[in-house]
């Protein structure tokens, strides 16, 4: 997350991992949804880079990079829960 700081960074993991959660029907709490936030930035991260694209600085493209990075993650943890 760039053009953040630490202050930001937990906020936006947390939030991340909020909407990420109820967008795919599930309910965590606090510290697994700053988890799963945090993790999905990498993911996110890897996503933007692998497609070329300039990430943006910001508290709202640091969000939106974070929260498909964590959508991405609880999918593909669903997929290996089931099987």
């Amino acid at each position: 997350m760039t053009g953040v700081g630490i202050f930001a960074t937990i906020i936006i993991g947390i939030l991340a991992g909020w909407i990420a959660s109820r967008s795919l029907g599930r309910s965590h709490g606090l510290i697994v949804n700053l988890i799963v936030g945090l993790i999905g930035s990498w993911i996110g991260a890897i996503l933007v880079s692998s497609f070329n694209l300039a990430p943006q600085p910001g508290f709202i493209s640091s969000l939106v990079v974070s929260t498909v990075g964590a959508i991405v993650l609880l999918f593909l943890l669903g997929l290996f829960r089931r099987a």
